[in-house]
C-alpha cells in the first residue's frame, strides 16, 4: 500500500507545481506562532474543515466548502529556490503527513521511521510507552526498534489541524492495530508538529500518550494488608469447601499447585485440585514473607507451612501469590506453590538388579526373627503402603494392620526363597516380581507369586506395595496353613 501512496505523492507534486506553483514557509518568519496562522478543526470521517481566522491579514481568506469530497493531497517537497513564492499547505496535505509516517511504520524498518523526524531542527519524541524523551536519531530509532515488533498500523479517529507560517500541527486521537498481537487495538492521544527541513515537512515534535480515562488509579494497600490476604485464602481452606477456595482466584487466575503437574487456569480445574487437597484438612502459616506493591497489583512471596489435620503431618513449601484488584476485591491472579528444593532428591539413586533382589533378603531376615514389628518395619510409613497377603482377603494399608497379619504368619516360622525374579528400576523406585517359595517350620512348602514395589524413604529402600498370591494351577487349600486369616 505504501508504494501506491508514494506514486500518488509524485503525481500530486507535479500537478501542484504545474498549476499553482510550489509552496513553502516564508523565509521571513519560520517560527511557531506566526501572525498569519489559521486554525482548522478537521473532522476526519467527513473530511470537512472549518477555518477560523486568528488575526487579520492583507490576504483574502481562502474559502473551502464543507464536506468537500476530494482525494487526499500528497505530501509535498520543495527546493529552497521555490520557497520565496510558496503558498500555505492545505489541511489534507498536513493530514497526509501522518500517512507518510504510518507507511514508514508498515515497512518495519526503524531507520525509515526515524528519518521522518526533523533531526536537524532538534526533533523531540515523547513516546507512549517510554519515560525517556528521544531527541536524536539513535534515541528515536531505539524506541521504534521495539515498537515495530508489534507490527503497528495507525488510524486517526479525531484530528485537529493548525497551520502557521513554516509550521503545522495535527493533534487528536489515534488508534493502532497490532498485527503481531492478534489484532489488539491500542488507542492514544497524539500531537505532531511539523516544520520544513531540507525541502520536506518533517516531525519536529511528536507527543503520544495513553487515554487518561483508561489509566488505572492505584487502590491503596499496605504491606500488612497484602500479607493479610493470605488469611482470606487460608480461612476458605478451613471451611473444606473447594468452590469457596476457588472463588479467591481472579477470573483469569493461574494456579501451579504443589502436588499436581497440571496448571489450573479456570474455576473448574482450580476447584478440582482443592477437592482433593481439602480432604487433608490443611491449615497454613506463613513463615517468611516478601511483599511488593504496584498499581492495582501486589505480590507476596516466601515460605509457608501446612498442618494437615487429617494426619497431623506438617508440610513446608515455597509460595508466590500475585494479587490484582478485580470487581472491588483483591483476588489471586497467580499462585505458585512448590516443594522445598533441599527436600527434593536431586536425581535417581543408583541401584542394580542384584541389589533390588537383595532387598527381599532384608524382608526375609526380618521374618526369621519371628518378630512382627521387625517385619512391619520393612514397609513404608510415608507412601501409603499396601500389603495384599497370600492368605487374607483384607488389604493391609497401615503399620498396625500389616503387623497384625505377620503376628499369625510368623508363628509358621516361614523362610522364603526366590525361584524366579524380574526386576524394573525407575527414578527412586524399583520393582521385583516373580515366584517365591516358603518352607514352614513343620517342613511344609508353599509356592506363590509375588510383586514387591520399593521406594526410597529417608535414605532407605522400603516396601510400598506387596502383592502375594497363590499359584493359579496349584491353589493351596487354606486348611494346609493352620491359623490363617
Amino acid at each position: 500500500m505504501q508504494f501506491t501512496n508514494a506514486a500518488l505523492s509524485l503525481v500530486a507534486v507535479a500537478l501542484t507545481a504545474a498549476t499553482t506553483g510550489a509552496f513553502a514557509p516564508s523565509p521571513r518568519n519560520s517560527g511557531f506562532g506566526a501572525s498569519t496562522s489559521t486554525v482548522i478543526n478537521a473532522e476526519v470521517d467527513s473530511m470537512s474543515f472549518d477555518f477560523v481566522p486568528v488575526a487579520k491579514t492583507a490576504r483574502r481568506p481562502v474559502k473551502i466548502q464543507k464536506k468537500v469530497e476530494v482525494a487526499p493531497e500528497a505530501p509535498f517537497f520543495l527546493n529552497t529556490e521555490e520557497s520565496a513564492s510558496a503558498s500555505a499547505p492545505t489541511p489534507k496535505q498536513i493530514r497526509a503527513l501522518f500517512s507518510l509516517w504510518n507507511n514508514a511504520l508498515a515497512t518495519g524498518d526503524s531507520r525509515l521511521v526515524a528519518s521522518r523526524y526533523a533531526l536537524k531542527s532538534g526533533a523531540v519524541l515523547l513516546p507512549t510507552v517510554s519515560d525517556t524523551p528521544r531527541t536524536d536519531y539513535a534515541g528515536i530509532k531505539d524506541y521504534f526498534d521495539n515498537f515495530l515488533k508489534k507490527a503497528p498500523q495507525g488510524e486517526i479517529l479525531e484530528g485537529h489541524i493548525r497551520i502557521g507560517e513554516g509550521w503545522a500541527q495535527d493533534a487528536g486521537i489515534y488508534e493502532f492495530t497490532m498485527g503481531a498481537e492478534n489484532g489488539a487495538k491500542v488507542r492514544g492521544r497524539y500531537t505532531y508538529t511539523y516544520v520544513m527541513e531540507d525541502g520536506q515537512w518533517k516531525i519536529a515534535h511528536h507527543h503520544s500518550s495513553v487515554m487518561p480515562e483508561g489509566i488505572d488509579i492505584a487502590t491503596p494497600i499496605s504491606k500488612e494488608e497484602v500479607q493479610g490476604l493470605f488469611h482470606l485464602w487460608n480461612d476458605a481452606l478451613a471451611t473444606g469447601d473447594s468452590s469457596l477456595v476457588a472463588s479467591r482466584y481472579a477470573s483469569k487466575g493461574v494456579l501451579l499447585p504443589t502436588v499436581s503437574d497440571i496448571p489450573r487456569d479456570d474455576k473448574a480445574s482450580i476447584t478440582d485440585y482443592f477437592d482433593s487437597f481439602c480432604l487433608k484438612e490443611p491449615q497454613g502459616e506463613i513463615l517468611e514473607s516478601f511483599v511488593t506493591i504496584g498499581t492495582n497489583w501486589c505480590q507476596d512471596v516466601g515460605i509457608y507451612e501446612f498442618t494437615l489435620g487429617a494426619t497431623g503431618d506438617k508440610v513446608k513449601a515455597r509460595y508466590s501469590f500475585v494479587y490484582v484488584y478485580e470487581d472491588g476485591q483483591w483476588k489471586i491472579a497467580h499462585h505458585h506453590s512448590s516443594q522445598m528444593p533441599e527436600e527434593i532428591t536431586a536425581g535417581p539413586v543408583s541401584i542394580t538388579n542384584e541389589e533390588v533382589r537383595g532387598l527381599f533378603h532384608l524382608w526375609n531376615d526380618a521374618l526369621k526373627t519371628l518378630d512382627p514389628d521387625q517385619v512391619a518395619s520393612r514397609y513404608s510409613t510415608k507412601t501409603d503402603p499396601c500389603l495384599l497377603p497370600t492368605v487374607s482377603d483384607i488389604p493391609r494399608t497401615d503399620y498396625d494392620s500389616i503387623k497384625a497379619y505377620f503376628v499369625d504368619f510368623c508363628k509358621k516360622e516361614p523362610q522364603g526363597k526366590i525361584l524366579q525374579s524380574y526386576v524394573t528400576v525407575g527414578h527412586n523406585w524399583c520393582m521385583d516380581d516373580g515366584i517365591y517359595e516358603f518352607t514352614m517350620g513343620n517342613g511344609d512348602k508353599v509356592k506363590a507369586r509375588y510383586s514387591f514395589v520399593y521406594t526410597l524413604e529417608d535414605g532407605e529402600w522400603k516396601i510400598s506395595h506387596h502383592h502375594s498370591s497363590q499359584m493359579p494351577e496349584e491353589i493351596v487349600p487354606k486348611s494346609s496353613i493352620n491359623g490363617s486369616d
